[in-house]
């Protein structure tokens, strides 16, 4: 079963230009945007596994020009 997740990405003033242009390109993110508030980016990731997210997250999206920090919110069905 693929995991889904939001990547909240905060970058160094001046550098989410940059950093997402990186993320955009990178296997694994179906959407990324810059919007307004605590985080500069929001990114949208598919996965196989919660260890291939890991390393989506840590070894690429993590590694873009002027990021900072990320956070995580995996996607959790919700039964009804």
């Amino acid at each position: 079963m693929t995991v889904q997740a939001y990547v909240l990405v905060r970058t160094m003033p001046g550098q989410a230009g940059d950093a997402l242009a990186r993320i955009q390109s990178i296997p694994g993110v179906s959407l990324a945007h810059a919007v307004t508030g605590p985080t500069d980016i929001i990114a949208f990731v598919e996965a196989d596994n919660m260890d291939a997210l890991g390393r989506l997250i840590v070894s690429r999206i993590q590694q873009a020009p002027g990021v900072t920090r990320t956070t995580t919110c995996v996607v959790t069905p919700i039964p009804r």
